[in-house]
């Protein structure tokens, strides 16, 4: 009586156990239910639903799905389609490196598409926020003061968008983004050259300032070159030369500073430097009284 109790007791014991692991195998399989989700979907199926990711916003589930999509379907327009939304959606999400090997797996792989103009211009925005991170944008850090080689690579791609797709719908923003990237580039020779007149090494910053007239014409700092050379001029005693550039700077901006014998320019305090908070400032930061403003 006893060991059939006791057996019994054994038995519900271990009836116990294997409903309780069944439980939990059935939980576990829940909880990587989704990883699988995508998997042998149609392709149709597929692409609706990460378009659908996309167009509200929630664009890493919308990588996830385009990506599964073209590794199962790696042909045919649902791809191409998948491959453009998918570089768009990993732009979005910061994801810019997946969004450059994206852009040119597409562009290898249809060299002649219709819709090529869009990947280049996408791939110019992109590499025109590859290098921005957190705190760039938190404390205002000067962009034409970092590595400039992906806004270089971007002033190409939107070159390209502007040179062999001259009617397409992204053209004319591809030509605003260039001037506003020539104008980075400019700064930063000025910024440059300003560094060296700080110091008084006015050769180098003549040098300086001579490549920024010749590489960037017409930008937005050539005055500021102008100044920059009959400063430099001056202070080395060469005063022909400084006479040329200060005509040349009177028939440009009448009003600039340093023909006034305004503090130009006028470097911020190095005590600025010590409050890592204050963000990076620079003397062409530095606004002009009202009424020096130029009515160019």
């Amino acid at each position: 009586m006893t060991q059939t109790f006791r057996f019994s007791r054994f038995a519900l014991l271990l009836l116990a156990v294997v409903l309780l692991a069944g439980t939990g195998c059935s939980r576990m399989k829940g909880m990587f239910k989704d990883k699988n989700a995508n998997e042998g979907v149609p392709v149709e199926q597929l692409y609706a639903k990460a378009h659908k990711s996309l167009t509200y916003g929630n664009y890493s589930a919308a990588d996830v799905t385009f990506k599964r999509l073209v590794a199962q379907y790696p042909y045919g327009p649902y791809t191409e389609q998948a491959l453009m939304e998918d570089a768009y959606a990993q732009f979005k999400s910061g994801s810019n490196d997946d969004a450059i090997s994206t852009i040119d797996r597409f562009l290898r792989t249809y060299p002649s598409h219709r819709n090529n103009a869009y990947l280049y211009y996408l791939r110019g925005l992109v590499n025109s926020n590859r290098d921005t991170v957190f705190l760039q944008r938190v404390w205002n850090l000067d962009a034409s003061r970092r590595d400039l080689a992906t806004p270089q690579q971007a002033y190409n791609d939107f070159g390209i968008v502007t040179t062999r797709f001259p009617n397409s719908r992204y053209a004319d923003d591809a030509r605003q983004r260039m001037v506003a990237l020539r104008n980075m580039f400019a700064r930063h020779e000025m910024d440059t050259a300003l560094y060296y007149m700080r110091r008084g090494a006015w050769i180098s910053a003549i040098g300086r300032a001579k490549g920024l007239l010749e590489t960037y014409p017409q930008s937005a700092y050539q005055d500021d070159a102008i100044a920059a050379l009959a400063e430099s001029y001056t202070r080395l005693g060469n005063q022909a030369l400084a006479d040329d550039a200060k005509r040349v700077l009177e028939q440009n901006d009448p009003n600039h500073p340093w023909l006034h014998g305004r503090n130009w320019p006028d470097y911020p305090s190095k005590l600025r430097g010590l409050n890592p908070f204050s963000g990076e400032k620079s003397a062409l930061d530095n606004e002009r009284p009202p009424e020096m403003q130029s009515s160019r």
